[in-house]
């Protein structure tokens, strides 16, 4: 018989992993808005492997996908951008308030601190 703090952390992974699959789900819905076929695609995606891995029992593994599953979401959030064709040779791209982030300039020379 499972001991109770083998069941309470078998559940706490669960209630990490439903609120992880929640969020990816929204933030989906966020990144591919108005994109039918990627937004069916990822949704596919998502629950495909999340449904390959409901039966996992091992922690370590458990918390390794759920690792990557908020690594992904990250990713998703701040790096992938809409582009819609409007013409033939010309691609509109959607920036979302997540992806518009600080500019810092690149420094060819890193700048001396004076000693004082």
């Amino acid at each position: 018989m499972p001991s109770a703090s083998r069941i309470s952390v078998a559940m706490a992974s669960r209630g990490r992993a439903l609120r992880l699959f929640k969020l990816l789900h929204r933030t989906r819905q966020e990144v591919f808005k108005n994109d039918a076929r990627a937004l069916e695609a990822a949704r596919q995606k998502i629950n495909e492997e999340f449904k390959n891995n409901q039966s996992e029992t091992s922690e370590e593994k458990i918390n390794e996908l759920l690792k990557i599953a908020s690594d992904v979401e990250v990713i998703l959030r701040t790096s992938v951008i809409q582009a819609v064709h409007t013409d033939s040779d010309k691609i509109l791209l959607i920036p979302r308030k997540d992806l518009l982030q600080d500019n810092f300039p690149y420094l060819d020379k890193p700048t001396k601190k004076h000693e004082s």
